[in-house]
């Protein structure tokens, strides 16, 4: 082995970088030591700065079978999910490696999926705690219920740690002057009890009494040649805290156990795993202290919440939301922050996801709190950030319609299939065809934004049919929102109607002031509709009639009723109908719909306004 594959197989994956990129610019082994300098950045979680160089170990032609699912997941880490969708789908279907084959399936699927993801609104709050950060890593904060003091993890001191060539991590605290701003305060060390040299600890946790305290710490790496991490408890007894020791029956000898989290009962514990058994990656358990110290065997999260990839860092909110991190479900990139709302995974959104590592919640209260993230603009590595969670609700509108045809004779009307209909915005710009199914039915997927539309579909023989819908003032309040994202459907008819020559069409709600034939603004709207109608129908020439009560001399009812008609076919020749297309004719009271009328409910029914189609033109 050369000095690369040694400190590549000891762990020591800053100090292997280095070396092999040095074989690399002496042109040795090239493809090889671009692919082990890709492999040592996804083991030291920094898969998004692998990409150039797994990509340069495939175009070199490198033998490892697996090069082409890291490089995928090192484009999805950088959010180029496009891309890692093709590369997903081509492992699924030609790599080798069963495993990650049947994996990246689901992982090209989360990767389209993520663009919705990025798309997601919210008005959540995102602050760095500068009076905590460094260069260096902190992350995992918890609050010590003794002092208030806020505990968390930094590799800011001490020796450097040859796997990703950060400090070892310790646990420290402050107390800061300004609680609620979290200000202020002095950074202290932990006792040296709960901190070594050259171990890792971090992610304490802490039952609401403070009595026990539950953290994760690793070896050092002397014995197996490589860091395995265990969860540890201590008991603060009369004030003073008892040397950790291993927990028992929790832990698994064979694999790591990490990330440890009580929810607000102070007898569930909740940790991460690696053990077998498990979904894939790092897993999700709980176990219950069933008395002081001894816990249940634990239990895995189930496939509901755990995936083929990497889910991190458990935690309860105060109203008993199960949050946490992972990488296996579409998210913006490394791992996201997600919850679990009416049983389904639920990702925070922006701003608390990014398109880097984000992880760690604590809450202070059921959605804010303190959460630990590498994401660009920080002072370095990992930073801890105060949150408040808020998110948009989404709405959705869809057109759900029926395109029917009306029997005449019958009134009855039957479903049409297989036509199209053709969804207008407020402006007549055509958006959208669909063909209505066997029973009429067919949908449109409207606009988030409020917007008027038009429906049309057309038929051979037939009046265009038309109907008209809106979503302003349809959208809910956030507060009666049940869920993140939301459909309101909105149903809407079309009738067709067979064209007959000659047969009259009541235009419903023309009403004149007496004595008179000007067109009231009323009227114009009832008009408005057989301009429309005329628009929509290009071919067919029309006879406008107006037709008055029985009352009254039958030569003055003639020319009222000429004078009403013509006044009708003026206004509508103005809205830029040719005047070769429509006719007036007044009938006076010589076509009445009721003789020999009697009520004034049966004499406005023969004061009408009316059209019929005379002519159709091929």
């Amino acid at each position: 082995m050369s000095k690369a594959d040694k400190r590549f197989a000891r762990g020591e994956y800053e100090t292997a970088i280095a070396l092999y990129k040095a074989d690399v610019a002496k042109g040795k082994n090239v493809a090889q030591s671009n692919y082990r300098v890709g492999e040592s950045y996804r083991l030291s979680n920094r898969i998004d700065q692998a990409e150039g160089y797994y990509k340069a170990a495939l175009d070199g032609g490198v033998k490892a079978t697996d090069a082409a699912f890291y490089y995928a997941e090192a484009l999805k880490a950088s959010g180029k999910f496009d891309e890692a969708a093709t590369r997903f789908d081509s492992y699924a279907q030609n790599g080798t490696n069963r495993t990650l084959a049947a994996r990246a399936e689901q992982e090209a699927k989360n990767a389209r999926a993520s663009t919705a993801v990025v798309a997601m609104r919210t008005n959540s709050e995102v602050t760095a705690l500068d009076q905590v950060n460094t260069p260096s890593a902190e992350f995992s904060a918890t609050i010590l219920p003794e002092t208030k003091e806020l505990i968390f993890a930094s590799g800011r001191e001490g020796k450097v740690y040859k796997g990703n060539g950060e400090g070892f991590n310790d646990l420290y605290a402050v107390k800061f002057d300004d609680a609620d701003k979290m200000t202020g305060g002095t950074v202290r060390k932990l006792e040296p009890i709960f901190n070594s040299d050259d171990k890792h600890e971090a992610s304490a946790t802490y039952t609401p009494d403070g009595k026990m305290m539950v953290f994760a710490r690793s070896n050092n790496g002397s014995k197996k040649g490589y860091l395995s991490v265990d969860l540890w408890v201590a008991y603060n007894k009369n004030g003073t805290w008892t040397e950790p020791e291993i927990l028992r029956v929790v832990n698994s000898s064979t694999a790591d156990d990490f990330a440890p989290s009580f929810a607000p009962d102070g007898k569930t514990l909740y940790f991460t795993s690696t053990r077998k058994g498990g979904q894939g990656g790092n897993d999700l358990y709980k176990s219950t202290m069933e008395t002081p110290g001894r816990f249940s065997p634990p239990e895995n999260l189930g496939e509901q919440i755990n995936t083929a990839g990497n889910e991190n860092f458990p935690a309860i909110a105060p109203d008993g939301t199960l949050y946490f991190s992972s990488d296996g479900h579409p998210g913006l990139g490394k791992l996201d922050i997600f919850k679990v709302e009416k049983g389904k995974v639920v990702n925070l959104g922006a701003p608390i996801n990014s398109s880097g590592d984000d992880f760690a919640p604590f809450f202070t209260g059921n959605k804010t709190g303190v959460m630990s993230s590498n994401r660009a603009g920080g002072k370095g590595s990992d930073d801890l950030y105060r949150f408040r969670e808020s998110i948009i609700k989404l709405v959705a509108f869809f057109a759900d319609g029926t395109l029917v045809e009306r029997n005449d004779k019958t009134g009855e009307t039957l479903p049409v299939s297989s036509e199209t209909v053709t969804l207008y915005n407020a402006r007549g710009q055509k958006l959208q065809d669909v063909t209505t199914g066997p029973d009429g039915k067919f949908s449109f997927k409207l606009d988030t934004a409020a917007a008027n539309y038009a429906l049309i579909a057309n038929r051979q023989g037939y009046f265009t049919a038309r109907n008209s819908i809106s979503t302003i003032g349809r959208k809910p309040a956030q507060e009666a929102l049940p869920d993140p994202m939301n459909e309101i459907r909105i149903p809407v008819t079309l009738t067709l109607t067979k064209i007959v020559k000659n047969k009259a069409i009541v235009v419903e709600n023309i009403f004149y002031d007496f004595d008179k034939a000007d067109i009231r603004p009323d009227a114009a709207v009832e008009l408005d509709k057989l301009v429309e109608t005329l628009n929509d129908n290009p071919k067919i020439t029309i006879e406008l009639s107006s037709h008055t009560d029985s009352r009254g001399k039958d030569a003055y009812n003639q020319v009222l009723s000429q004078k009403r008609a013509q006044s009708a076919v003026d206004y509508i020749i103005s809205k830029g109908i040719s005047k070769d297309r429509i006719t007036a004719r007044g009938y006076g009271e010589s076509q009445p719909v009721i003789k020999n009328a009697k009520t004034e409910e049966e004499f406005q029914k023969n004061r009408r306004t009316e059209f019929k189609v005379t002519k159709i033109a091929e």
